[in-house]
This record gives C-alpha cells, sequence and structure tokens, in this order.
C-alpha cells in the first residue's frame, strides 16, 4: 500500500514553478531517499506533503485518503523533522518532548510512557532534564527527531537530519533510522550525504528543477544509466602498440597514460576488464588492475550536472 503519493503536483511562486508536474509514491515500510541539488524543489515538496502548503494543481494523498486543509486524525501519522533544530532552548529535554507529545494530543500515563521511551531511543535519558543550552550539536539533532517521533509516526519525513554534526552522532541518527524502520515507519530521508542514501534507502527519488528526474533502487539506477566505468591498469612497459589495442577494444572512449600506469575508460557494461588484462598480459606483464563501477553519485551527477553537497537547501 502507498503511504504517500503524489499525482501531477503543481506549486508556484509567482511565475516560478517549484514542483512542476510531480508524481512519486512511498511504499509502506520503505526508506525512501530523496536527493537533489539545492533549488531542486525538495523541501517545497515536503511542505506540501505535510500539508504545510497549498499546492496550485494535483492530489496528494496520505495513508490512502486525498490530503486536505484539515484532517488531523491523518496529520498526526505524520512526523517531520525539521532541516532547522525547532526545540525550545529554555525547556529541558524531557518538557520540549511533554509539549511536542501534547500537541499531537498525548496526556497522562501515555505521554510519560513515551517521553521514557523516545529519549532513551535517542540516547538522551541522562540529559532528560537538561537544557538544549547546553547540549552538543548532535544531541540537538537527536532531541529534535526525539520531538518528531514522540508520538509514534506512521510516515516520518527527515529534512537534512544530520547537517553540521559528529560522525558519532551521524551514525546512532542512521542506526535509529533502520530501527524505526524495522518497527514499522515508513521514512522519507533528504539528505546532501550520497553514503547515508547509500546505507539506509530502500529507494531513492532524484529530483531537479522541480521534476522527479528519477526512481528506483539504487541498483536499478545505476544499471539502468547508460555511464562510463574506469578501469586503472599499471603494467610492466607502455607500448604504443598496446594503447591502440585497448583503444580498438568496443566501448572504450578514451586511454589516459601517466608513466607505467593507464587510465582506461569504457562505456559501462561493455566487458572490456578481462579483454584488457589480456591484452596487458601479453604486451610484458600486469602490476594491478582495478575497475571502478559506476555509483550512486555518478548516477546523480549525469542527471543532475550538479554538485550535492552545498550548504543552502531551497
Amino acid at each position: 500500500m502507498a503511504v504517500a503519493a503524489m499525482s501531477d503536483i503543481v506549486k508556484r511562486y509567482g511565475d516560478h514553478r517549484v514542483l512542476d508536474h510531480v508524481n512519486m509514491e512511498i511504499g509502506e515500510g520503505e526508506i525512501v531517499g530523496l536527493l537533489g541539488p539545492n533549488g531542486a524543489g525538495k523541501t517545497t515538496m515536503i511542505h506540501a506533503l505535510c500539508g504545510l502548503i497549498r499546492v496550485d494543481s494535483g492530489t496528494i494523498k496520505l495513508f490512502g485518503e486525498h490530503l486536505s486543509g484539515t484532517m488531523l486524525d491523518i496529520k498526526r501519522k505524520i512526523g517531520l523533522v525539521t532541516q532547522e533544530i525547532t526545540v525550545f532552548e529554555d525547556l529541558t529535554a524531557r518538557e520540549n518532548l511533554a509539549f511536542f507529545g501534547g500537541i499531537y494530543g498525548l496526556k497522562g500515563a501515555e505521554l510519560k510512557r513515551r517521553i521514557a521511551e523516545t529519549l532513551e531511543f535517542v540516547g538522551l535519558e541522562k540529559q532528560a532534564n537538561k537544557s538544549p543550552k547546553k547540549f552538543s550539536g548532535g544531541m540537538k539533532r537527536r532531541l529534535n527527531i526525539a520531538c518528531s517521533i514522540i508520538h509514534d509516526p506512521k510516515l516520518l519525513i527527515m529534512d537534512e537530519p544530520t547537517v553540521g554534526i559528529d560522525p558519532q552522532s551521524r551514525n546512532h541518527i542512521l542506526e535509529s533510522v533502520q530501527t524505526l524502520q524495522s518497527r514499522g515507519t515508513t521514512i522519507l530521508y533528504t539528505t546532501h550525504y550520497m553514503e547515508e542514501v547509500q546505507a539506509i534507502a530502500s529507494r531513492v527519488l532524484i529530483m531537479d528543477q522541480g521534476h522527479v528526474i528519477a526512481q528506483g533502487s539504487i541498483e536499478e539506477l545505476v544499471r539502468n544509466l547508460h555511464h562510463e566505468e574506469k578501469i586503472k591498469l599499471e603494467v610492466m612497459e607502455v607500448t604504443d602498440d598496446l594503447i591502440r589495442a585497448i583503444e580498438q577494444l568496443g566501448g572504450v572512449k578514451r586511454v589516459n597514460r601517466s608513466g607505467s600506469k593507464l587510465q582506461i575508460i569504457s562505456q559501462a557494461g561493455a566487458g572490456n576488464l578481462d579483454r584488457i588484462l589480456s591484452l596487458a598480459k601479453r604486451a610484458g606483464g600486469v602490476i594491478s588492475i582495478h575497475a571502478d563501477q559506476p555509483s550512486l553519485e555518478d548516477v546523480f551527477l549525469t542527471l543532475t550536472g550538479k554538485q550535492l553537497r552545498d550548504t543552502k537547501e531551497d
């Protein structure tokens, strides 16, 4: 079942289409990685999906129901981890969770239970009575997540949840995301860190200029994209005959030489690794050979032509 779906969504600000006929679907229990360069429309799509902004046309469905302006029961099934930290610095961690839990209708013994469970889940039980003013960046990020999951949402939307934190906190958050999925939570995860998506996502959406331009598993995206592979070869002796023989192989685009080392750019899937190895052996011997297969980052750069790691989001 689709937990969330967008059909032909258009959102304009003035004459600019921030979302231009967006179609996407998130299945139950998935972790979907949302990638795109700055200005692609990712944050706008998230805000539309949460009902925080109205779209100009198209339909949004959450848990099988059309999203409208009210639908509080549906919206209470969603958690949003904002890109900016949105906790109260003058309240303790426990008081922050009590406030956000109250917004979602939790009270009494249930609220106390969820506060204790959530603090333990994000590793802040020992800091429960401390103010976020005294927290590190990673601890604040974990509290930010805690405030978004206090009500045990069925769909969790995470907008850049690991910006500017230490590796230990990042690993803790990624492990927490996978644990939430194992408990049945569906997650939409947007980030500027490609390795995070590769580590946790079951499927990927790539946006650019208001469009979803590609979607699928990482393996599907890499397989379906005609891309290059790089073969790095070091031989005992580089000869002009060897270079010409490699250049004549089908799928080879170019051969770069640096001393005894060759870098061969070949069409992905051309199957040239064994052929190049045979040619090099006949030419005098191989010191080393290595093939770099296309990656998710190669797919992203090919489709968008832009680097992912930037600082300011759309």
